[in-house]
């Protein structure tokens, strides 16, 4: 019979196995005490003691490890913010400077409008000059009471029968007398040049009443050419002015060059001159020249044959021989003494004669009338600069170009105002 077997129980501190030859269970704490004394962790000292002697060895030129400084930081920061107080009055400033400038442009363009105005009700204009004021700043020269520059244009400015285009003037040197720009009395001039327009196209219109164009012809010179009214007929006019000062002051025209061309068969030129009358154009000469019939009326006019100087024989002969008159008229001079010929001195006497060249008696009759004076008051035109009552203002030279005529005056020591 077996007796019970009773387990025997080991310690933790036994250390070997168990009689029998089964090996003894091994308590955790055991095994963290075992880890604890491991010899693993020695290396770690050695690690650091090999660091130690690792820096020793590196040498004494290198710098030892420091902790950084953060002060460096700090520094930064303070350099931003005086940076920032340093752009606060540079934005003061400029916004001082702005307003400033603002209120000088606000300044000038009052000043401009008070000048402008006043103009217009001096000078009784139907529109407000333009006033520019240069120099800058402009309150600086208001305090000082004098300006650099003014220039003033004015546009349609009335002058006896025509309208002066355009009037620029541009003054310098200036002295105003007044306390600012709201108490201005007065100013004084010391020099100023300026230029008038008188347009082409203004002229037209108020000379030429539609009908007459002025173009420029040559220096000093303008050409008129259009048409009038004349008997019913309208007749192409032609005229030549030439331009020239009056006085220091003043401009004026002389009419020349005057002629109504009647078609292509006969030109009237007004006056009393050897030129002047009512002459065959050479065209028409030459085919009046070919018909027999209108021949031998002009050589039945004593005054006719007498202003063309041909014998009278050799006349008489033309009149009764077809081969003589085709030699008379075929002859170099004949034409040349056709054309010299003024038919008004035998329009009244023989009218018959004029009917027969294609030429209407009551036309020519209406030219006649119509004088070198009349035609040329349709396009003569003077107008004067006006004469200031202190100081020289005068008129310097007159030219002419392809937009107008242009006149260029100057002046010293204008005084305007009170």
């Amino acid at each position: 019979m077996r007796t019970p077997h009773t387990p025997t129980h080991h310690t933790a501190h036994s250390d070997g196995p168990a009689p029998g030859g089964v090996p003894p269970a091994r308590s955790p704490y055991d095994e963290l005490a075992a880890l604890a004394d491991d010899p693993a962790d020695e290396p770690l000292d050695d690690f650091l003691a090999e660091d130690d002697s690792v820096q020793r060895r590196r040498g004494d030129g290198e710098d030892p490890w420091e902790p950084p400084n953060h002060r460096r930081r700090g520094r930064r920061r303070n350099r931003a913010t005086g940076l920032a107080a340093l752009l606060r009055p540079l934005v003061w400033l400029l916004t001082v400077v702005c307003l400033v400038a603002f209120a000088d442009r606000w300044a000038l363009l009052y000043a401009e409008r008070q000048a402008a105005d006043r103009l217009k009700d001096r000078l009784h204009l139907t529109a407000a000059p333009e006033v520019r004021i240069g120099g800058f700043p402009f309150l600086t020269q208001l305090a000082a009471r004098r300006l650099d520059s003014v220039e003033v244009t004015v546009p349609d400015v009335p002058a006896e029968r025509v309208t002066l285009t355009q009037v620029t003037a541009t003054a310098r040197d200036i002295r105003v007398d007044g306390d600012g720009p709201t108490a201005v009395r007065g100013a004084l001039v010391r020099r100023v040049h300026g230029q008038v327009l008188l347009s082409f196209a203004d002229m037209n219109r108020e000379l030429g009443a539609s009908q007459v164009s002025f173009s420029a012809h040559g220096p000093g010179r303008i050409r008129a050419v259009g048409a009038l009214r004349v008997a019913g007929n309208d007749v192409r006019m032609r005229a030549d002015a030439r331009i020239r000062r009056a006085g220091e002051r003043g401009i004026t025209t002389s009419v020349d060059g005057m002629r109504l061309d009647i078609g292509d068969l006969a030109t009237y030129r007004p006056g009393t001159g050897r030129a002047e009358g009512l002459h065959l154009t050479r065209s028409a000469a030459r085919r009046i020249s070919r018909e027999a019939d209108k021949v031998r009326a002009m050589l039945g006019v004593p005054e006719i044959v007498h202003r063309m100087g041909v014998p009278q024989r050799t006349v008489n002969a033309a009149l009764h021989d077809e081969d003589r008159l085709h030699r008379l008229t075929g002859a170099p001079r004949f034409l040349h003494r056709l054309t010299r010929v003024n038919l008004v001195d035998v329009a009244l006497a023989h009218p018959e004669v004029l009917k027969r060249l294609g030429l209407d008696p009551s036309l020519l009759t209406s030219l006649s009338k119509l004088t070198r004076p009349q035609i040329a008051d349709r396009f003569r035109f003077s107008f004067k600069i006006p004469n200031p009552p202190s100081g020289e203002l005068r008129l310097d030279r007159v030219a002419v170009g392809k937009d107008g005529i242009h006149v260029y005056v100057g002046g010293t020591g204008l005084l305007l105002g009170k």
